[in-house]
């Protein structure tokens, strides 16, 4: 008999097992270069040059990841790092995001997608990445610690799945997330609908604005993240 505390004890074991596989050598050989953007200018749609076609969102303030597409497979990658985003004339906050960005860029697929996300963490820390609201295998969920070992600094991680759940979503940590959340780690995830959908109207142009605070002393330039 097996119990209780010996089967999250396998189960962890398992899941990291399955989580560490997912990245194999040949993947990381072939991994595609990473897009990084500094400006925090207001980017165009991206229409999308291969792949499935939908009616592109518009990020204010930010832009959407380009990728490639790959034996059918849409790949994109994205890079944990530390940004300097200038908040208002002369004020520039020293925060956490992604590709050069924080707000982390737009990551837009058609529902049915199947997606291959790198992972690199750039951070001085160990990181994840939780994909808000999507239905997925557990070992892709990005909860370190539960459903895969956080990623080291300097390593990168693999995220495989397909898309199936169309609608407006985010993307963020599970590691020290109180932290890294509150520095500004966090993006839109976008699943555009394969075809018309019950719920979701059909709309001539989309547009999306990720909100955050932040508390930040005159001179510190860095948030204050107890207080997020």
């Amino acid at each position: 008999m097996t119990s209780r505390r010996d089967f999250f004890r396998h189960a962890g074991i398992a899941g990291a097992a399955v989580a560490a596989t997912t990245v194999s050598r040949v993947a990381l050989a072939a991994i595609p270069e990473p897009v990084i953007e500094t400006a925090a200018d207001t980017r165009g749609p991206l229409v999308p040059p291969t792949g499935r076609p939908y009616n592109p969102v518009v990020t204010l303030n930010g832009w959407t990841l380009p990728w490639r597409m790959k034996d059918g497979v849409k790949e994109f990658h994205l890079v944990a790092e530390p940004v300097v985003r200038e908040m208002a004339p002369g004020f520039k906050a020293h925060l956490w995001g992604y590709n050069g960005q924080s707000p982390g860029p737009t990551i837009e697929v058609v529902e049915g997608d199947r997606v291959r996300i790198f992972v690199t963490n750039k951070l001085p820390e160990r990181t994840s990445v939780h994909w808000h609201g999507q239905r997925l295998p557990n070992g892709m969920d990005g909860v370190s610690g539960l459903t895969q070992p956080a990623i080291p600094p300097g390593k990168t991680f693999v995220y495989e799945f397909v898309a199936r759940r169309p609608g407006t979503f985010m993307y963020h940590p599970h590691a020290d997330e109180m932290t890294q959340m509150a520095m500004g780690m966090m993006g839109f995830w976008v699943t555009h609908p394969k075809g018309r959908h019950p719920l979701i109207a059909p709309v001539d142009r989309d547009y999306v604005f990720l909100l955050s605070a932040y508390d930040i002393d005159p001179g510190s330039y860095t948030p204050k993240t107890m207080t997020m």
